[in-house]
C-alpha cells in the first residue's frame, strides 16, 4: 500500500513539474491529496452526453438523491463527476494553451491529485435553464433544494464563499461524504 501511495505521489509531482506548478503555489491552496479508488462504475451520460463515473456509495447516494429532488419537482443534472489526475493536467494545460496563468488557474481548479473529482465521490450539478458551471446556479430552486436537503442524502458544497482553501466559490461542486 505504502508502495502504491508513492508512486502515486510521484506521478502527481511529475503532473505538476509538467505544468509549472511549484511547491509554493500548492501550499497557497492547502487542498490535500485526494486518491483515485480501486473501483468505479458508470453514473450514466452527463449533461453532455460524456460518460461519468462515482464509486459506487456515491451513485447510490446521487440516484436517491435526484430522485428525492425529481419527487419535489426539481431536476438536478449531472454536469461531471469522476476525473482523473491525468485528465485534470490537460484541462490545466489547454488553459495555459489559451492564455491563462497559473494563477487564474488554480483559483478555479485544483491541482492534479488535488482535486476531489478524483476520489469519485465529487459531481458537479447543474439543472435545465443555468448555465453549467456558472454562479447563477446559485439562483435557481436546484441550488436552494440542494442547500436544505443535500446533507440528508450525505453530501456537501465544497467550496462555499470565503472557503479556507482559496478556490472560487462553486456552487454547483457537492461531495459526498459516507456517513
Amino acid at each position: 500500500m505504502k508502495a502504491k501511495r508513492n508512486e502515486y505521489q510521484r506521478e502527481i509531482e511529475a503532473l505538476h513539474e509538467a505544468l509549472g506548478i511549484s511547491a509554493s503555489q500548492r501550499r497557497q491552496f492547502a487542498l490535500p491529496l485526494q486518491f483515485v479508488p480501486d473501483e468505479l462504475v458508470s453514473a450514466g451520460l452527463d449533461c453532455f452526453g460524456r460518460p461519468q463515473r462515482l464509486t459506487k456509495a456515491a451513485l447510490a447516494a446521487w440516484t436517491a438523491m435526484q430522485a428525492d429532488a425529481a419527487r419535489q419537482g426539481v431536476e438536478l443534472l449531472l454536469v461531471s463527476a469522476f476525473r482523473s489526475p491525468r485528465y485534470q493536467h490537460d484541462l490545466i494545460a489547454r488553459k495555459l494553451a489559451r492564455g491563462q496563468t497559473l494563477e487564474q488557474i488554480l483559483k478555479v481548479n485544483a491541482a492534479p491529485g488535488h482535486s476531489e473529482h478524483h476520489t469519485g465521490r465529487a459531481l458537479d450539478i447543474g439543472t435545465p435553464g443555468c448555465e453549467p458551471l456558472s454562479e447563477e446556479f446559485e439562483h435557481t430552486p436546484a441550488f436552494h433544494w440542494l442547500a436544505a436537503n443535500a446533507k440528508n442524502h450525505s453530501w456537501q458544497m465544497s467550496y462555499p464563499r470565503n472557503n479556507p482553501w482559496k478556490i472560487s466559490y462553486e456552487p454547483w461542486h457537492w461531495c459526498y461524504h459516507p456517513p
